[in-house]
């Protein structure tokens, strides 16, 4: 894989195998066990919306962040699926017919209503699939109203854990791991760095307070003690007394759990003494990004930071052909799992026969499992003509779902933000299995 802009990428790829009972809940962060969820579910009058019967025409929409706190992870997620469209009429369309291309949608964040507008939008313009939302917090505001209009909603990124359990009537899926296995791996990463104590900085959402969960139950297990754990509004306008909360415990390392507000959050931590300069300081995927580094006018004042995001070894050919898409794209975080949550439904689609949604979710989980491997729309759709049973193994690599429309298999890479802007094509990569 390769990565432009600020920051040298330094990765180790893990890979997982998911054991499906071990990611139970719902969203980006509550675990049902631990009693910690936030799930704030939307009761969008489901129950009065009509239900898409499909028209013959398999329509893909978005529901991504163009603005809001997680706007950076739009363009490369946008240019994925904008590229799978691509792919698939290039070998033929679905069922035989090209499909139109994309409708574009902007999610916003929880602090609008923008994604409910949008979601009503793509709903009267028949979409067949809603790629997004990127956030989980986002996905729990809509998730009712698409499903509950029988529109399939397939999300590349949202990884908190309640979605695994969540009613949603057969028709939500995601690419992207539970935030489970994310906080195992970082509570692991901290406590083999040689951290006896941590403090964690986290926003009020369900990604933030469940990932912060997993990530000191990690860290716990692993033999360390988590001295201070501060749950923030990340629609503050100041981080001082948060940061000071965790600056007085003397923790032997940090983890910033958030989204573009964790630059000042970490510039307050520079100010008093527990910036990475000072100690470990750790991040997430919702944070190890392009986008941080490029809010510091110096972005050598993170030089060390450490993170994990789900990332896979992006193909230079697979990259290359993101940035025709978009020339402009800084990363491709969640790229491949746009571009494969489009393929994944597609096939699934021809195998049903029909755009009809809640037919071609039926089909969903056979496509990623249990057949001939095959790894690209076309391969797959000739052996599905052919009559045989297929699994897709995609940009993100073998998925196996499981019943819960999720990945049984998953792979995250460990970021490190370096202080002179190395180009990443100078990364190296090692694999693990753990």
């Amino acid at each position: 894989m390769r990565k432009k802009g600020l920051f040298s990428l330094l990765a180790l790829f893990f890979a997982f195998a998911l054991i499906a009972a071990a990611c139970g809940s719902d969203d980006d962060g509550g675990d049902e066990s631990s009693g910690d969820s936030t799930t704030t579910t939307a009761g969008d009058d489901s129950g009065d919306a009509a239900q898409n019967t499909g028209d013959g025409t398999f329509t893909v929409g978005t529901l991504l962040p163009e603005t809001g706190s997680l706007a950076f992870l739009g363009p490369p997620e946008f240019a994925g699926v904008d590229l799978a469209v691509a792919d698939i009429n290039e070998a033929g369309g679905v069922n035989g017919e090209e499909i139109p291309d994309a409708i574009q949608g902007d999610s916003g964040d929880t602090s609008t209503d923008i994604a409910s507008q949008t979601s009503d939008r793509l709903l009267s313009e028949n979409a067949d699939v809603i790629v997004g939302a990127a956030s989980s917090g986002v996905s729990l505001t809509v998730i009712d109203k698409i499903t509950g209009a029988g529109v399939i909603q397939f999300s590349p990124a949202n990884t908190a854990p309640d979605f695994t359990d969540y009613d949603d009537n057969g028709l939500y899926f995601r690419t992207a791991p539970s935030d489970v296995l994310q906080g195992q791996l970082l509570g692991e990463i901290i406590a083999g760095d040689g951290n006896a104590t941590l403090g964690i900085l986290a926003l009020d959402d369900p990604y933030g307070t469940g990932l912060a969960d997993f990530v000191e139950e990690s860290f716990t297990d692993s033999g360390g003690e988590v001295v201070e754990k501060v749950i923030y509004d990340p629609n503050a306008t100041n981080f001082d007394a948060e940061v000071q909360q965790v600056a007085d415990a003397s923790p032997d390392a940090v983890i910033v759990i958030g989204f573009d507000e964790s630059a000042r959050i970490l510039t307050s931590m520079i100010e008093k003494g527990i910036g990475p300069g000072d100690i470990p300081v750790y991040g997430t995927d919702g944070n190890m990004g392009n986008a941080l580094a490029e809010q510091f006018d110096d972005p050598s004042q993170i030089a060390g930071m450490k993170g994990t995001t789900p990332l896979t070894d992006l193909s230079s050919d697979f990259t290359d052909r993101l940035d025709e898409i978009d020339p402009n794209l800084e990363d491709y975080n969640y790229a491949g799992e746009s571009y494969d949550a489009v393929i994944i439904t597609a096939l699934a689609a021809n195998i049903a026969g029909t755009d009809e949604p809640s037919a071609v979710a039926a089909e969903i989980n056979g496509v990623t499992k249990d057949g001939t491997t095959c790894t690209t729309y076309a391969e797959c759709l000739e052996l599905i003509e052919a009559g045989e049973d297929i699994d897709y193994d995609g940009i993100t690599g073998p998925l196996s779902f499981g019943d819960a429309g999720e990945p049984s298999e998953a792979s995250f890479g460990i970021l490190v933000f370096g202080d002179d802007g190395i180009d990443s094509d100078q990364t190296t990569f090692e694999f693990a299995t753990i």
